[in-house]
């Protein structure tokens, strides 16, 4: 088991988390980037070694109910990698500027069909504005829209 200092070393090569100490020596550390109401990516700290790290968002960790795994006997490696996934988890994801939000295909018998992203999914319609098809994914939608013969105009 890392010792409390050993850990807090960790953390702290981790530029991007404000220290913020706590009651009965513990520490906490913050993500003010943080794209969510969460800024705490540890938690609780203590000097007798146990801890927590938010992993909410990630899977493949056993939490709590405010979405915190205990990092007790957590080796340096383990630790770096789900502070760094937590990080991540946290951080504000950037727009994807190369899927347009409205799409018109044709094919060769000159139907056309309109991908439209809707809120989060993808949209596809006829030319009488009826439904064809909804994805979760823009891909999926041109996907599709290859597989029937479509081609983007």
């Amino acid at each position: 088991m890392l010792t409390f200092e050993e850990k807090l070393a960790i953390i702290e090569s981790f530029p991007e988390l404000e220290r913020k100490n706590v009651s009965l020596g513990r520490v906490n550390f913050h993500y003010n980037e943080s794209s969510y109401d969460n800024k705490n990516v540890v938690y609780h700290l203590h000097p007798n070694g146990n801890g927590f790290v938010y992993a909410g968002k990630m899977t493949g960790y056993t939490t709590n109910d405010k979405g915190m795994v205990n990092i007790r006997d957590f080796t340096e490696k383990a630790l770096r990698a789900t502070i760094r996934k937590s990080i991540l988890s946290l951080t504000p994801k950037e727009e994807v500027t190369d899927e347009p939000s409205e799409e018109t295909w044709i094919n060769e018998n000159t139907v056309t069909l309109t991908i439209l992203k809707e809120e989060d999914i993808w949209n596809v319609y006829t030319d009488d504005d009826s439904l064809d098809g909804t994805f979760t994914t823009y891909r999926e939608a041109a996907n599709y829209l290859e597989a029937e013969g479509f081609e983007r105009i």
